[in-house]
């Protein structure tokens, strides 16, 4: 008894000065990281997790427009692969939109319809439509606008906000997932977003080639919000949410400091039927309903590679070809879709726990193919 008494008390010893190295060495973050997964039962960021962090409303407007329904509505079974990698990877969203029209839809594991889940790096193209209507509206010169003329802490870099878009900044930043003492979880767990980034020097040549890193979309979404004097979400609802007609209000993530500033880089809380508006958006070239609420040079342009040596990316959206078939693409962490492939009129939208074990970062996993390839045995079935 005297030995458990001794272990506990040099026990809480240990812990309290663990907490206090930490805060004292500037990884609290690490403390609300702690909090958030693994006393929620998880191991890893989680796809309902908006409840664990303050939210900014994205509001929809006043005459929402509910996607139509088919005439051929749920008339094709998902196949036999589909379900069996729905299970295995947690599903629990998976639409066909074909001429616009919702062709099929599933959902799993008790979501439905209206569930929010998080984005994660969906939230990356969003930002991007954020800047080119900052751009139409503006706000920003064009893409060739220096980010020092927004944040003197970047005076003399040549880096512009389209290298951001185009994740070719040149920012000292390592996308790591899994570390905890990395940038990447400081970013997501901090109460301090823009002292954070605004520490993120320019280490490489700006403009030069794609590397994949949440902290240009980050840095990209405070110099949107700068140039707008709006917040994130605010000019989100304006610009799109209400124009495009989505039938529920969305949530998008902040930091937990004073500023509450947006996580532009990940995190917006939405369902599978009012993401798959941007798809429709982009394949419409700009247009909803006959207004061109995104100008259509800066569509093209984003869904069109800028580094012939990395065809996977243009500016905030991916791109991959299939057979003769040219998809484009929102993704995100846990195999997050919205896919398009516009010559066919086809939107695929896939929401879920995980994506395929194959995971890796900046690289196309195989689930990708899969969804893709399994939606069109169902729609030429």
């Amino acid at each position: 008894m005297r030995f458990l008494k001794k272990f506990l008390k040099w026990f809480v010893i240990i812990i309290i000065a663990l907490v206090a190295l930490l805060y004292i060495f500037d990884y609290g973050y690490i403390l609300k990281g702690i909090r958030v997964v693994y006393f929620t039962g998880h191991n890893t960021a989680f796809i309902d997790d908006y409840p664990y962090f303050e939210n900014d409303t994205i509001k929809k407007g006043t005459t929402p427009q509910p996607w139509p329904v088919h005439k051929d509505y749920n008339t094709v079974k998902a196949t036999e692969k589909l379900s069996k990698v729905n299970k295995e990877w947690g599903t629990i969203a998976f639409l066909i939109i074909k001429n616009d029209s919702i062709w099929f839809e599933n959902y799993y594991n008790g979501f439905s319809d209206d569930s929010k889940t998080n984005s994660f790096s969906m939230a990356k193209s969003i930002t991007t439509s954020l800047l080119g209507k900052a751009i139409m509206d503006g706000y920003i010169k064009s893409l060739d606008q220096p980010i020092s003329d927004f944040y003197p802490e970047y005076k003399g870099e040549k880096t512009t906000v389209g290298d951001l878009a185009s994740m070719a900044s040149g920012l000292d930043w390592v996308e790591d997932y899994t570390g905890p003492f990395s940038i990447t979880a400081r970013a997501n767990y901090d109460s301090n977003l823009a002292k954070t980034m605004l520490n993120q020097k320019i280490v490489n040549t700006p403009g030069k080639a794609f590397e994949y890193l949440s902290g240009d979309t980050q840095l990209l979404g405070m110099i949107i919000q700068k140039a707008t004097g709006k917040k994130l979400a605010n000019y989100l609802s304006e610009s799109f949410w209400e124009p495009m007609g989505a039938t529920d209000d969305a949530l998008w993530q902040l930091d937990d400091g004073e500023h509450r500033l947006a996580k532009a880089f990940c995190c917006i809380s939405s369902n599978a039927r009012d993401f798959a508006r941007f798809g429709k958006l982009y394949k419409d070239h700009g247009k909803w309903n006959g207004k061109q609420l995104l100008d259509s040079a800066f569509v093209a342009k984003s869904i069109t590679p800028r580094f012939k040596e990395s065809p996977q990316y243009g500016y905030g959206w991916w791109m991959k070809d299939i057979g003769k078939k040219h998809f484009f693409m929102m993704r995100g962490h846990l195999g997050q879709y919205v896919i398009v492939e516009p010559d066919d009129n086809v939107i695929i939208v896939r929401l879920g726990h995980r994506k395929s074990p194959d995971e890796a970062v900046g690289q196309f996993t195989e689930d990708i193919s899969v969804y893709i390839e399994e939606a069109y045995k169902m729609l030429h079935k």
